[in-house]
């Protein structure tokens, strides 16, 4: 809804759409000179590939000899180039993001809007894409809203993040402000902190490792607590091998659980005593500092 609106195509109940300090909401969506890409790609199946690319700039009066070389340009960048003549058919789910992705910044669009244009990949392929989109977009100089679930996606792409709630923005800040100190428990939680521990623990937490500071709560990571001989005793009360390192639940002094990982040399048991470190960088106050 916010992109919708954001390009015109839904309207607004109340406020403005300003860009560049301008109000938009009287400008005609094709006068907004803004770029709309769907997470399903939505490529012409009947067109080839570089029809598809060129779509656009038929639609804003591109003569056919400037419109030949700037779809052999985008798709060179977008890492298609060659494509031109397939069909959307013959494309994995990859390509055709890119085929889209080509077709939304050929017009040189004044701002491009994504909506989850990665949420239908597979894991491994949304990773390495999320990298290569943000090395497009600093490339092409195109200012971006880019949507999604994925707070590695936004931390990745992203050079200012918001988080939003209820339709209301709650927080924002570069990823690393924002990361290291969410302003509420639902935001640790949604930027994948595991655990947000309060009261009592959080006083353990904070007096066995003094640079985290003073807070109310704090929020850690699976992998925050590492049992290595760290200052922070706990016992053991459940072990999950694995590849590379022991996933542990261990109790703190105060009874509470929290996640911990441990070499995977030598074993532990449950009842095991074990000294806690904190990973630096990977557990927060929550509305203060990092540590």
């Amino acid at each position: 809804t916010l992109l919708r609106a954001i390009a015109g195509l839904e309207p607004i109940a109340g406020g403005s759409v300003r860009f560049d300090d301008v109000d938009q909401s009287g400008t005609p969506v094709h006068r907004r000179g803004f770029g709309l890409m769907f997470q399903d790609a939505q490529l012409f199946e009947h067109m080839d590939v570089a029809e598809n690319v060129a779509y656009g700039l038929r639609r804003h009066g591109w003569p056919a000899d400037r419109r030949t070389p700037r779809v052999a340009e985008l798709l060179e960048l977008v890492g298609l180039a060659g494509f031109g003549p397939r069909r959307p058919g013959t494309l994995s789910g990859g390509e055709r993001q890119r085929v889209a992705l080509a077709r939304a910044l050929a017009p040189e669009p004044r701002l491009l809007l994504l909506d989850e244009p990665l949420s239908a990949l597979d894991l491994a392929l949304r990773v390495r894409l999320a990298g290569e989109l943000r090395e497009i977009l600093t490339a092409t100089g195109t200012t971006t809203v880019f949507v999604t679930h994925d707070h590695e996606e936004a931390f990745t792409v992203a050079d200012h993040v918001a988080v939003m709630r209820g339709g209301a923005i709650v927080q924002h800040g570069t990823p690393r402000e924002v990361w290291a100190a969410p302003r509420d428990v639902d935001t640790a939680r949604f930027l994948g902190y595991a655990s947000v521990l309060g009261g009592t623990t959080a006083r353990v937490l904070t007096d066995a490792f003094p640079a985290l500071g003073r807070s109310d709560a704090v929020a850690l990571r699976r992998d925050s607590l590492r049992a290595d001989g760290g200052p922070l005793g706990a016992t053991v009360a459940r072990v999950a091998p694995g590849l590379a390192e022991q996933r542990l639940a261990v109790t703190l002094s105060d009874g509470a659980e929290v996640p911990a990982v441990a070499p995977n040399t030598p074993p532990l048991d449950v009842g095991d005593a074990v000294g806690l470190s904190l990973v630096p960088g990977t557990a927060a106050l929550i509305g203060g500092a990092s540590a």
